[in-house]
């Protein structure tokens, strides 16, 4: 490690290649959520939002909007849905525009 620092700063690299494959290890790191729209009530989005700590998930009319840069993955929301939330297993969340990182999932009338 530290002779390719070196090396690296000899020449002025600043950045390295990206890896050719994903490690397997990532499967096992924490991600922020990804809702079924079909199960998701009025009900059971207010839950999810007083379930958030970070405030990453609020309520706008009839939309659940996650902000996933807000999100820690902590997957407290997962704990409450009953099943309308899974892991997403997208772990790499890079973009130039901060709205892509808004996500608004359609809420359904009444109950289950």
């Amino acid at each position: 490690m530290a002779s390719w620092f070196l090396r690296g700063l000899r020449k002025g690299v600043v950045t390295t290649r990206y890896p050719r494959a994903i490690d397997a290890w990532t499967a096992t790191l924490p991600t922020p959520p990804t809702f079924d729209a079909s199960r998701l009530t009025d009900q059971l989005a207010d839950r999810l939002v007083g379930a958030c700590p970070n405030g990453a998930l609020t309520r706008e009319g009839l939309s659940l909007v996650l902000d996933v840069a807000t999100c820690s993955a902590c997957a407290r929301c997962i704990a409450v849905s009953g099943g309308a939330a899974r892991p997403s297993g997208v772990f790499e969340l890079a973009t130039a525009h901060r709205e892509r990182l808004v996500k608004r999932i359609p809420i359904r009338s009444g109950e289950l």
